[in-house]
């Protein structure tokens, strides 16, 4: 795992724990993964900034579920950028990466191009839904946009939704190693309050309150830098923060820009449209076209071959 003689941490999510306290947190690192998300796309500025934002933070949170499961997150507001959605694929085994994948969409007419993005997603919702196989009710949780950032909205998430104390650092942008392209990258450092036991006595309930007030304080010193990286390497920052709440750190999980669609999918989503149906969405060179919104794949399909009365296959 290493470079240069130097650990690669791009494109993990390192989780730790905080031994001298009830503090378990993650950081993550995007580069690659994140710069092949955000190239198959043409966004404006201020928006493409938000998705990396929500995909940093995706990655922050989708770490910690189970293999196979899919989490995603959805902003949604009724401002000139109308929607962001991200989606995190667990590994199919243990050791494999995690699959991320995002998009947006927002009225290219409306949208101010000089200004920040946040303040135009309006009015709506922060949301995260968990996806956990066949056979299960998927979960869905959700609160207001609030707060002046994406971090804002998804602290506000986990007090008001899940009644977890939680706290962000996140850092991200477009830079160039030395002798490399301008790319983007992105750090961040999610800081959880575990569960308080219950019985817990007065006087526990006030140290806990005292550990994470700390912990606040000591994330507030971190430097953008030291997020994004590479000269700091995670292991070296969380020492530096929180040498005397002893971090613990665990395997990290590697993280690939990664999507789902196929043309199998395709063809079982139109599956229920009739052959009149079908015939609406073919084109004048006599074929349906369907695009990924989320890594901008093209499908060209034989419309003989779509639909519940499809007369035959492609084959």
């Amino acid at each position: 795992m290493s470079i240069g003689g130097q650990i690669a941490w791009d494109d993990t999510v390192l989780p730790f724990q905080l031994d001298a306290c009830d503090i378990r947190g993650r950081v993550a690192r995007l580069d690659s993964a994140l710069e092949r998300l955000l190239t198959r796309h043409d966004y404006p500025a201020p928006v493409e900034a938000l998705v990396a934002e929500a995909v940093l933070l995706t990655a922050l949170i989708g770490q910690t579920i189970k293999l196979r499961w899919r989490l995603s997150l959805q902003v949604r507001g009724d401002g000139p950028l109308r929607l962001i959605a991200t989606d995190y694929v667990a590994p199919e085994d243990e050791g494999a990466p995690a699959r991320i994948r995002a998009y947006a969409s927002f009225d290219a007419e409306a949208l101010s191009r000089q200004a920040p993005g946040f303040p135009q997603i309006g009015k709506g919702y922060f949301a995260i839904l968990l996806d956990q196989g066949r056979d299960m009710e998927p979960y869905q949780g959700i609160t207001p946009i609030a707060g002046a950032s994406l971090s804002d909205c998804a602290e506000a998430y986990f007090e008001q939704s899940e009644q977890l104390p939680t706290r962000f650092a996140l850092s991200l942008g477009k830079s160039a190693l030395r002798g490399a392209e301008e790319a983007w990258r992105a750090g961040g450092v999610m800081l959880q309050h575990m569960p308080q036991a219950a019985g817990a006595t007065p006087r526990e309930r006030d140290t806990m309150s005292e550990d994470w007030a700390r912990a606040n304080l000591l994330l507030d010193t971190v430097e953008p830098l030291e997020l994004v990286g590479p000269s700091v390497q995670p292991p070296e920052l969380l020492l530096r923060l929180f040498h005397e709440e002893t971090p613990r750190i665990f395997d990290p999980q590697p993280v690939h820009f990664g999507c789902s669609c196929s043309e199998d999918k395709v063809r079982n989503s139109l599956s229920i449209y009739s052959a009149k149906d079908i015939a609406t969405m073919t084109t004048d060179e006599g074929v349906v076209t369907a695009d990924c919104q989320f890594c901008g794949a093209h499908y060209v399909l034989d419309p003989a071959t779509l639909g519940f009365e499809a007369s035959g296959d492609d084959g």
